[in-house]
């Protein structure tokens, strides 16, 4: 089997885009499966054209990799890859096409409003925040529909700070979601495929030291304290785990994805985001739900790579 890894690009995800790809690599040869990192450049698509792998296994970060650009190109192609297709990909990238998506499906997800930047500006931004304010509840969650990595995330907890909140986030993209905040027990729920059907792996419940599971929360070890499995009772375990396999089957998110879910204080699993393109460096979330799952890494993403290529040659 012969594998490319696609890592790096141009998106301010970029260093952990390779670091993804240097730790998949390695755990791989592991298993005894070649590998090859590329770069997503002018050289790739004659590059894939003349090699013709068995498989690429995208772990970019960001637009291009996550919003179903380089899936199409791969798909025209013939290339097998990993994850969600094209078209999905472009939904789950879009956080409120997703959002939408699961709600249409009656899971529960926080309440929201999506903004571009110039709705806001030309509907005078005072009034917006003034009529998002009377209808969202605080605290608010605000962050850029498209983006990952929780760059331009941040909480606002008065009509002031969501202002702020809104400044930061527009720095990172066109348009904004502000979304309902609930407190409960923040979870990562991987789903993977590996020949036998979709299966969620052991929630990895988060707590972050500042309270907020940010950018520097997420890849600063000692910043968050993760368990794995998440210290829930086994009943809602199973709860937000069936919520994670039906949300990762609505969005079609293909062979291997992540599901970021929120248990309330009254037990009820709230669909938050999803992942196309999960993290795999050190303090990644799927990589410690594989082994709370019980599999080595590699023994994981080889089961996931044959998996990937076995459904490719079915469709």
């Amino acid at each position: 089997m012969k594998i490319v890894i696609l890592a790096g690009g141009i998106s301010p995800e970029r260093d952990v885009s390779l670091k993804s790809g240097r730790r998949l690599a390695d755990h791989l040869s592991e298993v005894g499966i070649e590998s090859e990192i590329r770069e997503p450049d002018e050289l790739l698509i004659d590059y894939l054209a003349t090699t013709k792998p068995d498989l690429v296994w995208s772990v970019l970060h960001g637009a291009g990799g996550e919003d179903g650009a380089v899936q199409r190109l791969l798909e025209m192609l013939g290339v097998a890859f990993v994850g969600a297709g094209s078209r999905n990909a472009r939904n789950t990238w879009n956080k409120a096409a997703a959002k939408a998506k699961i709600a249409q499906t009656g899971l529960a997800t926080p309440d929201w409003i999506s903004l571009p930047k110039n709705t806001f500006k030309q509907l005078n931004a005072k009034s917006v925040l003034e009529l998002v304010s009377k209808n969202l509840h605080f605290p608010l969650i605000t962050k850029p529909v498209e983006g990952g990595s929780a760059q331009g995330v941040s909480r606002s907890d008065d009509q002031k700070g969501l202002g702020k909140s809104m400044v930061e986030a527009y720095a990172y993209g066109e348009e904004v979601i502000i979304e309902q905040f609930i407190e409960g027990t923040e979870l990562a729920i991987t789903i993977i495929d590996t020949g036998e059907g979709l299966k969620a792996l052991p929630a990895v419940e988060i707590e972050a030291e500042s309270g907020n599971f940010g950018y520097q929360e997420r890849y600063i070890p000692g910043e968050t304290t993760f368990y794995a499995p998440a210290r829930l009772d086994r009943n809602i375990a199973q709860a937000a785990a069936d919520m994670a396999l039906e949300a990762h089957r609505e969005l079609g998110l293909g062979v291997f994805g992540r599901v970021d879910l929120v248990v309330d204080e009254n037990n009820k699993p709230w669909f938050l985001e999803a992942s196309v393109s999960p993290g795999l460096t050190e303090t990644s979330l799927s990589p410690q739900a594989f082994v709370a799952a019980g599999y080595s890494l590699g023994e994981a993403y080889k089961a996931i790579a044959e998996s990937a290529i076995s459904y490719q040659s079915r469709q």
